[in-house]
């Protein structure tokens, strides 16, 4: 089975590397994997079907997943779409984040959040080549987002990883759980994050021992009683 070790440098080092050759490198392995790989895994699913699968899931990094749709977009059943995303799930190309649901007297969100693993191969699949695209890229937030949580679940190695959202629109991107508590992180792409009635909602609605919201600053601040902003490197090496 594909091992999770393999997992690709993201963008902002492939950049580094110059774009144009990055760019052509992402989208070889995209190929190799999808006609080379995936069958001698024992995958029999035709290269182009799951392709266009996972450009789907592409464009839906960050959001709440709906098989239904997706089945519609794609010409086939929810059952087919559901063990597709588990199938790219299991080879560690997609990431599924379950959504948490209790008794709050809220209707609450059942379906998880969809990321694409790796933010090269997201942007490879959304056709961004370089930096200035992806500024201009409306999943420029969700990208960071995915960055971001992915960091933080590899290196802050919780218990258990869940999202948090209610169908009025409150919501929180992780819910962690580690050591007996229970820590909320918001991932914010923004220059000086500040208090919203999502944060407030979710640290008394889930009982939470403390929340971060990380950002892609380098300054540290409290914004109330146990919440706080922080960088992101400074909230993955802290563990």
């Amino acid at each position: 089975m594909w091992c999770e070790s393999t997992r690709l440098i993201p963008t902002l080092q492939l950049a580094q590397q110059g774009n144009t050759n990055s760019l052509t490198w992402r989208t070889q392995f995209l190929q190799t994997f999808l006609e080379r790989d995936m069958p001698q895994l024992g995958v029999s699913i035709p290269a182009a079907t799951l392709r266009r699968f996972w450009m789907m899931v592409a464009h839906y990094h960050g959001q709440i997943w709906n098989s239904a749709e997706i089945g519609r977009a794609l010409a086939i059943n929810e059952t087919t779409v559901r063990r597709y995303l588990y199938l790219m799930s299991d080879v560690f190309m997609v990431r599924q984040v379950r959504p948490w649901f209790e008794n709050l007297g809220k209707r609450q969100v059942k379906a998880p959040k969809v990321y694409v693993r790796d933010s090269g191969l997201l942007h490879a699949l959304l056709n961004i080549n370089n930096h200035r695209d992806l500024e201009g890229h409306p999943k420029v937030g969700a990208s960071w987002e995915g960055y971001a949580v992915e960091e933080i679940i590899k290196c802050f190695q919780p218990a258990e990883a869940y999202f948090w959202a209610t169908h009025n629109g409150t919501e929180l991107d992780l819910l962690l759980f580690k050591g007996g508590k229970r820590i909320g992180v918001e991932c914010k792409r923004m220059d000086a994050p500040t208090m919203t009635p999502s944060i407030r909602h979710a640290l008394a609605g889930l009982k939470l021992d403390h929340l971060h919201v990380v950002y892609p600053g380098t300054r540290r601040y409290a914004l109330a009683k146990n919440v706080d902003v922080l960088p992101l490197p400074e909230f993955v090496n802290a563990k």
